[in-house]
């Protein structure tokens, strides 16, 4: 015979999860909001990358990129483009 009931560690283990749950939910959130961002700056580039070569400026469609598109926003794409003009 075990020391704790089927259904009461169940329970338990249920219990820890939502607990774990609750302190991670912050920093999960983050985490996704941070990947949908990314996945948007992610198209910006893709599309940015067809349009760009008509007016002669490359960006290049990596995870970096995305990722600074992400985080940063709209200032991020000028702060890429104008690393990629002092590159040059």
């Amino acid at each position: 015979m075990s020391p704790i009931p089927g259904y009461a560690a169940w329970g338990l283990i249920g219990l820890l999860l939502c607990a774990v749950l609750f302190l991670l939910h912050r920093p999960a959130a983050r985490l996704i909001r941070l990947a949908l961002r990314s996945s948007v700056g992610l198209a910006v580039l893709a599309l940015f990358s067809q349009v760009g070569r008509l007016i002669g400026v490359q960006l290049g469609v990596n995870l970096v990129n995305a990722l600074v598109l992400g985080v940063l926003g709209l200032p991020g794409f000028g702060l890429l483009l104008m690393v990629q003009w002092v590159l040059r």
